[in-house]
């Protein structure tokens, strides 16, 4: 039970609610991995819609409750990178 209780700790109640709402509040509305503007105003089941994601995953060991953790990211995004420890994409120029 003790595993169980460190497996769920931050992953969910009031300081991971605490830190989506500031990142909503306060963050650029742009989703770390595709680089695309995000809708506030999309249901949260939407794959366009705005969530929280974590840089480095839990599974891998990031800490949910750490700021420098937390990114934008579309659901879609999200759910596509799983727990790959993946850098987003470089915006590329066009000038050559």
């Amino acid at each position: 039970m003790s595993r169980d209780l460190n497996w769920r700790r931050g992953r969910s109640g009031r300081p991971l609610a605490r830190a989506k709402a500031r990142l909503r509040r306060e963050g650029a509305n742009v989703c770390w991995r595709c680089g695309g503007g995000i809708d506030l105003d999309l249901p949260p089941n939407h794959p366009m819609a705005w969530t929280l994601d974590h840089k480095v995953p839990l599974s891998r060991g990031g800490d949910a409750l750490d700021p420098a953790n937390h990114a934008e990211a579309h659901r879609r995004c999200n759910s596509a990178a799983g727990n790959r420890v993946t850098a987003p994409p470089q915006p590329t120029s066009r000038r050559w």
